[in-house]
């Protein structure tokens, strides 16, 4: 059985995108995961374009609004915080918040903005692969591929 993983941010647009279209693309075969935000907005193209960069189509996501999941149990809520206070999910068997910076608040020239997603994209990436990966999975101890 798979565990479920539920990502939440404020707008469920970037950070929760890509982590959500990583855990599923390199990690599906272990847990069922979606994301969701506060107060949804839309899928922010710039996610869409770093995520492509490594092979991984994220542009068929949409932005979810966290209500839609009231009621139903979680393995893991991952809150996608950046400084601010991170959202309670109470159908959680486990909360973890963890900090990264929202690309999207990154102002400037195009080439700066877009090595912000990368910076966030490569950051998410690497607490997944160093983190929810090597946890214990039904019964068996995970490995990163």
């Amino acid at each position: 059985m798979k565990e479920r993983v539920l990502f939440i941010g404020t707008n469920n647009a970037a950070r929760t995108q890509m982590a959500e279209g990583y855990l599923r693309a390199r990690y599906g075969d272990r847990y069922e995961v979606c994301s969701a935000g506060i107060a949804p907005t839309a899928l922010d193209p710039m996610a869409v374009r770093v995520m492509a960069e490594i092979g991984i189509d994220i542009s068929g996501q949409r932005a979810k609004d966290l209500g839609l999941f009231d009621g139903k149990e979680m393995d893991y809520v991952i809150a996608l915080c950046s400084g601010g206070v991170c959202p309670m999910f109470p159908w959680a068997k486990e909360t973890i918040c963890v900090d990264f910076p929202d690309p999207a608040r990154v102002t400037g020239p195009k080439d700066r903005v877009l090595s912000a997603y990368r910076r966030s994209r490569d950051a998410i990436i690497d607490w997944i692969d160093g983190g929810i990966a090597k946890r214990k999975v039904a019964g068996a101890t995970a490995q990163a591929r």
